[in-house]
């Protein structure tokens, strides 16, 4: 199983950190440096997140110099009128204390403003050097491929994991084109039965089998299970040491 993708000109290992529940506190400040010590590259949160504390918090571990962690956040989820979206990304880049975002998401589509119009508000950033890459949530193949006929797109974040599995199509979509999926939300929910048994059978929780599933299901997958602990922390990443057998990718499948 490969432990890397590319995302653009990046290579990243295949485990993340969501951060939608980081508040300012020095034990969090630490906790994205445990989480860069551990080898995750990619953080991933967003402008509503904790209220911007999420961004703020993300912002200060890094500073004062570049750090190797790709950020990841998105605008948009009450509204995506380029207006609304300019505001908030200045924002993003003032919390997060850096000139140009490495990832920026669409939240979601927007019903009041069309698709293109939202992303090419998201564009005008990235031709000036603000973005370096572009991506969308929360949507469907047919979005994904609207969104592609504006900017390039180099990651669709949808919720999907073991339990729920609405979005199966975006995930072969995604691999087919060669975009990164980055299901948030992956440890939520129970799954099938088996995990629990595979889990006993390898020695590890059942969170490490949601995960090595995912890791499984497609090499574009890059899961971002959200934790304040560092012992969680390191759990996750150690995920992708599991190889599944054939029997049971398919006995959780």
């Amino acid at each position: 199983m490969a432990t890397i993708v590319r995302l653009g000109d990046r290579e990243l290992i295949r485990i993340g950190l969501g951060t939608n529940r980081l508040r300012k506190t020095d034990a969090n400040v630490e906790l994205i440096g445990a989480a860069l010590a551990a080898g995750v590259e990619l953080i991933d949160t967003a402008h509503t997140y904790t209220g911007g504390e999420s961004e703020a918090t993300i912002g200060e571990a890094l500073s004062p110099g570049p750090a190797d962690g790709l950020v990841a956040t998105k605008g948009g989820w009450d509204g995506a009128r380029p207006e609304v979206l300019h505001a908030e990304i200045e924002e993003s880049l003032r919390r997060l204390g850096r000139d140009t975002i490495d990832l920026y998401y669409l939240h979601r589509p927007d019903p009041e403003t069309p698709l293109e119009e939202s992303l090419a508000a998201i564009d005008e950033y990235r031709r000036s050097g603000k973005i370096r890459h572009v991506g969308v949530s929360n949507v469907g193949v047919e979005q994904v491929e609207r969104a592609r006929q504006v900017v390039s797109v180099a990651a669709v974040q949808n919720h999907y994991n073991l339990a729920e599995r609405k979005h199966e199509d975006v995930v072969d979509y995604c691999e087919r084109e060669d975009i990164v999926f980055v299901p948030y939300f992956p440890l939520r929910g129970e799954g099938p039965p088996a995990v629990a048994e595979i889990a006993e059978r390898h020695g590890v929780t059942r969170s490490q089998i949601a995960l090595a599933w995912l890791l499984r299901r497609s090499q574009t997958i890059l899961p971002i299970p959200g934790t304040l602990s560092p012992e969680h922390l390191r759990e996750n990443v150690a995920a992708l040491e599991i190889e599944l057998t054939d029997d049971e990718f398919e006995a959780l499948g």
